[in-house]
Formats: structure tokens, sequence, C-alpha cells
């Protein structure tokens, strides 16, 4: 072989390493090899009334039943056809990269998790790991899940266990490219025990329950690749689109312009009601039908917890014509209202 074609051939093999090299590291290793995932287990959970008790009310009351059943949407509470709960849906948001399936959770075997192991469960709600191996698409809160401790999972997955078995097929989720093989990277594995963490002080309680049920998700403005914009944390003004329209999600620090008039009475009225004071309606891209299954004591520590939050000057308000907004980019009702 000529020496030039041996140089040429030794200069492509470099250019394909340096590319490879440079595309790991913009997109991740695991968006080209598959997601990090650990081999299943046949651990069994075993049932016990505590467990059931306690798997219940994480089911109604933190979102399991609101993404895996079906609604009514027409009405403002979403209602939950009677005999559905936990029977599967597709996801009615409308800006997401393909179609999401929350699947059928029910013990049936044919279209539902009667086949899958308890393991097989545990692993899908804080790993991210489909019962078939699949990486899942982390509108499934799996990464706020992961600080779950092993009790509540094991109750969750004792729970769903007891549901009657209905038959409800539906298609799998589909997420378009490149998005499909991003998202590999956000499943990670737990090896090790999560033990219950220390909840009796009402600040610690309510920082815990706002990570698990996802708040910051809606609650934080996003750039245009969608990361969360510094020093906004729960400062509000995402865009939320479903099918009765967009919604700007509300400003929940202290700040004038968020919710520094809420005492407990108040914000467990909103939560139970979904109005504030009586006069005006939340929005129901806001899930007040699922948290006002909580207790009282789980939403006063909420908000104590959002009563920490560094103030943030964001003024958020549907009611307003939408305008652009200089401090998130987004156009949101008085939007125009507020300044760098």
């Amino acid at each position: 072989m000529k020496r030039w074609v041996k140089i040429l051939l030794l200069m492509f093999m470099l250019l394909v390493i340096v590319v490879a090299v440079a595309a790991v590291q913009m997109f991740g290793l695991h968006t080209f090899i598959g997601p990090r995932k650990r081999a299943l287990t046949d651990s069994k959970f075993e049932s016990t009334p505590a467990r059931l008790e306690r798997g219940q009310y994480i089911a109604n009351s933190m979102g399991c039943f609101y993404c895996h059943s079906p609604h009514d949407w027409s009405k403002r509470d979403h209602p939950i056809p009677p005999g559905m709960e936990g029977a599967g849906q597709q996801l009615p948001y409308t800006d997401l990269p393909g179609k999401v399936f929350a699947p059928n959770l029910t013990p049936d075997k044919e279209t539902g998790a009667g086949t899958w192991s308890d393991d097989a469960l545990a692993r899908a709600i804080r790993e991210g790991i489909a019962h078939d191996d699949r990486a899942m698409f982390p509108i499934m809160p799996y990464p706020h899940y992961r600080t779950m401790p092993d009790e509540d999972l094991a109750s969750i997955v004792v729970y769903l266990r007891s549901l009657p078995p209905v038959r409800n097929p539906l298609p799998k989720t589909e997420i378009v490219s490149p998005v499909k093989y991003f998202m590999r990277n956000a499943p990670r594995p737990i090896s090790n025990p999560l033990p219950q963490p220390d909840l009796s002080d009402p600040v610690k309680r309510g920082s815990f329950l706002v990570n698990l049920i996802g708040c910051a998700d809606c609650h934080t403005p996003v750039d245009k690749r969608h990361n969360f914009i510094s020093g906004m944390d729960l400062a509000g003004g995402q865009i939320l689109s479903v099918p009765w329209g967009n919604a700007a999600s509300a400003n929940l620090t202290p700040d004038p312009t968020g919710i520094p008039y809420y005492d407990d009475a108040l914000f467990i009225k909103t939560m139970r009601t979904g109005e504030v004071g009586g006069v005006r309606e939340l929005n129901s891209a806001m899930p007040w039908m699922v948290l006002r299954n909580m207790t009282d004591q789980d939403l006063s520590a909420i908000l104590a917890y959002l009563k920490t939050l560094k103030p943030v000057r964001h003024r958020v308000d549907n009611s307003l014509p939408p305008t652009l907004c200089p401090l998130d980019g987004t156009i949101h009702g008085a939007g125009d209202q507020n300044r760098k």
C-alpha cells in the first residue's frame, strides 16, 4: 500500500475518533450504547395493612393515578371514570416530543402489569427502566422518585398489586428522534438501601415532598433548551400546554409577586377546592385535584418550605394578555411588567 494511502487512512481514523469523542461529550455515552440499568431480582414485597394504606395514600395524593388513569377532561376536577384507577392513558399535554402513554398499572395480565415482577415495578418507579428494559421518558418523574425511601416504594408496589385488574390495551410510548436517544442518559441504577428520611421538621418534610411531587418541573421557568433558568427556582412562568389552552405556572416564592399572602388555612383550602379565597379559580393545569388528597400535615409542610425560598420578583398573571417577559424569555400574562 502506498505511503500516502496509509497517511489518508490514519487521518480518517483519527477524524472518526475525534468525532466519536466529541459526540459522546456532547450527547452522553448512553445515547449510543443504551441506558444504564441493573439486572432484575426475584425479590417480592410482603403485603401488610400498613403498606396498603400508605401505598393508597401515595398513589392518590402524589400523582400516580393522575397520570396512569383516564380522565373526563371536560370537567374541572378531571375525574377518573369509576373502576379505571391505574388503567393507563395517553398523556394530554400538547407539547411533548411524541406520543406518551402512561401504562396500565393494574394486575391485568394481558394489558397491564400482571406479569411484571415486583422488582420490575420498583426499578421503573425509581430508576426509569421499563419492564422491557427501555429507558422511560422522564415525564415519569423517576428522577424525583430516586429519593423515595424503600418502605414507600414497597408500599406503592403492594398497593398496585391490590387493584382490580382492568383490561385497557394501550400502545407503547413513541418519542421522536433524537430525543428518544438522548433520554437514555436519564436512568440511573440504585444499588444501596434508601431509609426513611427525617421528616420531623415541617420544612424538611416540605422540601422532601416538593421534590417528590415535582413542583419545580412546572413552576421553574426554562430556557430554549428546556433547562431551568438559574436563580429562578419555583418563580413561575413556565408555559404548560394542555388541551384546554396554555397557562403559565405561578410564582411560588415569598416575593410580593409570588404567594406571600398564603397562611396554612388559605393554602389548604385552595388545594382542597381549586379556588383562592373563593374568588379566583386555579387553572386546571395545576393538579390541585390530586394534592387535595394530601393530609393537612403534608400540605402545611409544603407551604412551610415554600416560605423559605429565596424571593424572586417575577410577575405572572394568566388573567392579563400574554406579553414577552425579559426574565424567562416566554410570553405570559404580565410578562412586560417584569424587568431584568
